[in-house]
């Protein structure tokens, strides 16, 4: 892989995916204590940066590969992309993905011009059947492991670096390695002084993992940032990786879902969780990035709606913004006004009340009631609890999960 790769793919899909945007954030950089540049990936056709590898990878076929078709098993950004440009190109695709794939992302690759095949449980199981179909005569055009794959995705160094000289240090999310190692191959032949930083989540350390020399299951589970969920780093990429990216990191899920809601917050955009690593990165680890000016790819935005209606909710949990509280009245008339007054007074926002007099270890003559409110912060929150309490009666609060 060389910076002569890259520049022949920019040249190859130029016209055919978005020169993307790029800015620098006053805002996050205040708050994040780093300089803060964001690439906007997430304004690509697919709203994703998947495209710059898969074009260049579908410009590559013969003839005789373009009439027999593609197949690729992916089960989010990957999919539409090939499903995209492989329609642009007349050239029929075939999308395998897992049968619990959430139906926004089948129907969205489904009407970008895939043929979807559900198969297996896993992306594993998927694969196998993708396999399958390549035995067949179809040419598989891999999420991540394709040298032409690799290139496409370093555009997105060429553009940032050219647009933002002033940058000292790349911040990529990393899952098979496609991304990071097209990146780092420009910036090590360009601008060799740029620290290029990789960031996974701590439930899927693949790469972390491979490069230290550990080939344990990774933990796996449940995950916001299922973009960059890879078991295993890639064969091509490792290696790549390993001589050219100074470092990797590695990020939870609160970080992620607070990344997520900074960037729709300050910066208005809808991010996904993997989109948001590089965000997320910069929350977790302050010391690694502080007074640099960071160049950060916000990778994709295709988030299900409902995930993201959860972490934003979460995010205002957190933030003191939403709180849940366990009141113990008695059981007269006047009880539940007096302490509503005290609630109004405090400056918080009743959204929701609830009685319970039977569940729990509620006394004979008491009354649990829950309420639901709208603070402005944990600060404000804390106030309410105090005015409630002074008022005598007995608060507990639902255990918040406050990032300092």
């Amino acid at each position: 892989m060389t910076l002569d790769d890259v520049r022949r793919a920019a040249l190859a899909i130029s016209g055919a995916v978005a020169r993307t945007p790029s800015a620098r954030s006053f805002t996050l950089s205040e708050i994040l204590g780093a300089t803060v540049v964001l690439k906007f990936e997430i304004f690509q056709f697919t709203a994703a940066f998947k495209e710059r590898g898969a074009r260049n990878r579908l410009l590559a076929l013969t003839d005789e590969e373009r009439a027999a078709g593609v197949v690729s098993v992916s089960a989010g950004n990957h999919a539409q992309a090939v499903a995209h440009h492989a329609r642009l190109l007349g050239i029929p695709a075939t999308i395998v993905m897992p049968k619990g794939t959430p139906f926004v992302k089948v129907a969205r690759t489904r009407h970008l011009g895939g043929a979807v095949e559900l198969a297996g449980d896993t992306l594993e199981e998927a694969m196998a059947r993708g396999l399958e179909l390549v035995e067949k005569g179809l040419t598989f055009i891999h999420p991540f492991d394709d040298p032409l794959v690799i290139a496409g995705q370093g555009t997105v160094a060429l553009e940032l670096l050219e647009d933002h000289p002033e940058i000292d240090t790349l911040v990529v999310p990393v899952g098979g390695g496609g991304l990071i190692a097209g990146i780092a191959t420009v910036a090590a032949a360009i601008r060799p002084d740029v620290n290029v930083i990789g960031v996974q989540t701590d439930r899927y350390p693949s790469m972390v993992r491979a490069l230290g020399g550990d080939n344990s299951p990774v933990p796996g589970g449940t995950t916001i940032a299922e973009g960059i969920a890879v078991a295993k780093p890639g064969r091509l990429t490792s290696p790549i990786v390993r001589a050219l990216v100074h470092r990797l990191v590695t990020v939870d899920e609160d970080a992620l879902i607070d990344a997520v809601n900074l960037l729709l917050d300050i910066e208005k955009v809808v991010v996904e969780g993997a989109g948001a690593a590089g965000i997320a990165a910069l929350l977790s680890h302050p010391e690694v990035f502080a007074g640099r000016i960071v160049g950060i790819v916000l990778s994709g935005g295709n988030i299900d709606q409902r995930v993201l209606a959860s972490i934003i909710d979460k995010g205002l949990v957190r933030n003191g913004r939403l709180s849940r509280l366990h009141v113990m009245l008695d059981d007269r008339p006047g009880a539940l006004a007096r302490v509503l007054a005290i609630v109004a007074e405090a400056g918080a926002n009743i959204l929701e009340v609830r009685h319970d007099r039977l569940f729990g270890d509620v006394p004979v003559r008491s009354v649990d009631v829950e309420l639901w409110l709208e603070t402005a912060d944990n600060e404000h929150r804390a106030g309410v609890v105090e005015a409630i309490r002074a008022g005598g009666y007995s608060v507990s609060e639902l255990q918040i999960n406050a990032r300092s």
